[in-house]
């Protein structure tokens, strides 16, 4: 049925959709995701595989470390010192900077 003044508008075009992303969200996200892509791309490309399998980042899953070390021919206790070494880097200020910003927001 019709509504309002138009006689094309319809009540869903006046309900809120819940599930939409706000524009400034969006644009929010995708700046997270240039900067951690620039973040991670100052680790060494090992550093910077072993997070992203780790956490997921840019794949469908997370790994385990004993998959991660499968892939890269290491035991999961090397995986783990690789992760622990580039997270240090990457709580660095000259890194970690670009990244809180998005904490406060």
């Amino acid at each position: 049925t019709p509504r309002g003044d138009e006689e094309d508008s319809q009540l869903g075009d006046f309900v809120e959709d819940k599930n939409a992303i706000l524009p400034l969200d969006s644009a929010i996200q995708e700046n997270l995701k240039e900067t951690t892509t620039r973040v991670l791309a100052s680790l060494t490309p090992r550093e910077e595989r072993v997070l992203r399998m780790r956490f997921g980042i840019g794949m469908n899953t997370d790994h385990t470390l004993e998959e991660v070390g499968q892939q890269f021919s290491v035991t999961r206790e090397r995986i783990r010192q690789i992760e622990a070494k580039a997270l240090r880097k990457l709580k660095h200020p000259s890194r970690s900077r670009k990244l809180r910003s998005f904490l406060d927001q």
